[in-house]
């Protein structure tokens, strides 16, 4: 069976997305960033979940980069992110990392593997 995923078009409904992530899953800031930067970016959900920390979206110094290139997975398109609107959400992940003890070369790195991104299967559990 073919699932359509369409994007949300009523404010009300992204609002009530946005407080559930905030709310109701036990990795809150993970999988609410997860979606700031895909409402931010317009990418898929697999290339959010490719992003690396250090090459895509933070500097040396630990801050979140201006913009970020990237080539689209499915299409092989060049994208250019522009960061600066979800900078506040990036940061306070990047805290919450820390505090998790999540050391990995990926932004949103699987909880029980940190070595290996998380996938599309198991990023709202």
């Amino acid at each position: 069976m073919e699932q359509k995923v369409l994007p949300i078009k009523d404010s009300n409904v992204l609002t009530q997305v946005q407080r559930c992530l905030q709310e109701d899953f036990k990795a809150v800031v993970h999988n609410y960033t997860i979606f700031q930067v895909g409402k931010a970016t317009l990418l898929r959900v697999s290339d959010i979940l490719r992003l690396k920390r250090g090459r895509d979206c933070f500097d040396e110094q630990g801050n979140v980069q201006r913009n970020a290139f990237l080539h689209d997975q499915r299409t092989g398109k060049a994208n250019h992110l522009y960061l600066k609107p979800v900078t506040g959400n990036l940061l306070a992940y990047q805290s919450w990392l820390q505090q998790a003890n999540l050391v990995s070369p990926w932004l949103f790195p699987s909880l029980q593997h940190p070595e290996k991104h998380i996938t599309e299967k198991n990023f709202i559990k």
